[in-house]
């Protein structure tokens, strides 16, 4: 059971089972019709909500794979720095995750081939992230960014409405990116290798990115009601509600960089999941 658990922790479980949720949210926010989409959609929505967690697993095992000197230092605990599971091992669970996340994706890219097509997309940045742009600091911030705001493109493709979660796909690009340079400075003393904007220009002005990012998600937050949401509508007054406190908590998240590293990304994450339930309030529009 020991290798199992130590497995189960590689792939980091809370994130697979937040980007399985974000595709189930995007497919419901962009169908709009609250919980009652039809069996075959809820069949293809849940397929595509399986394949974005394994491929988000098949990256985590991959990401730890690239880091394991780093991880010496600033994560000691995760499995392969403890040797609970080998680098082989490793290997060949990322490789059984990618190609399973992409077997479970076809049958919903048959009916609605933008999911093919985000999937493609995905993968290839992925792996060009793992591979090439996480040493390069802000280009790897900007393009785990990118992945997580497919996460909601890809939800709203598998129901046939991608272009209607652009403006939910944008606020995660710039939440995400947020976070991302707040982990660099929580690590900015064991990533070797690595020319991160707080190795480079610094942890000011770090957090001034930080903030600046965090800034363009709050402006980006009233779009949907620009675009397709009712603001007195019961969808739109609690979209309205949960988003505002999500803002609020983002903001906590920034406030006293680049001071309480830890406490402000774990806030991050609260914001996060907020954010989620503002987006699913807009499925019952």
């Amino acid at each position: 059971m020991r290798p199992v658990r130590a497995g189960v922790r590689l792939v980091r479980p809370t994130n697979v089972v937040v980007s399985f949720l974000g595709t189930i949210v995007g497919g419901l926010a962009a169908a709009a019709v609250g919980l009652d989409l039809p069996r075959t959609g809820w069949l293809l929505l849940a397929l595509a909500a399986c394949s974005t967690a394994l491929v988000t697993a098949a990256g985590n095992v991959l990401n730890d794979l690239g880091d394991l000197e780093g991880d010496r230092l600033n994560h000691p605990d995760r499995p392969l720095v403890t040797g609970e599971v080998s680098p082989s091992t490793a290997r060949r669970l990322t490789a059984g995750l990618f190609v399973a996340g992409v077997a479970v994706a076809v049958p919903v890219a048959w009916v609605w081939p933008w999911v093919g097509a985000i999937l493609a997309v995905a993968v290839a940045g992925l792996l060009a992230y793992e591979l090439r742009w996480k040493a390069r600091g802000l280009v790897g911030n900007v393009a785990v960014g990118g992945l997580t705001a497919m996460v909601f493109l890809y939800g709203g493709a598998a129901v046939g409405r991608p272009l209607l979660m652009v403006p939910f796909a944008a606020m995660a690009f710039f939440a995400t990116l947020s976070r991302e340079v707040i982990k660099d400075m929580e690590d900015v003393a064991g990533d070797t290798g690595r020319r991160t904007v707080p190795k480079v220009f610094g942890m000011a002005a770090a957090g001034r990115l930080a903030r600046s990012a965090i800034a363009a998600a709050l402006v980006l937050s009233v779009v949907p009601f620009l675009w397709y949401l009712a603001p007195l509508s019961p969808a739109g007054v609690a979209y309205g509600v949960v988003v505002f406190a999500a803002d609020l908590t983002f903001v906590v998240s920034v406030a006293s960089l680049p001071r309480r590293l830890r406490f402000e990304q774990t806030v991050s994450k609260g914001a996060m999941a907020l954010a989620l339930g503002a987006f699913l309030a807009v499925a019952f529009r």
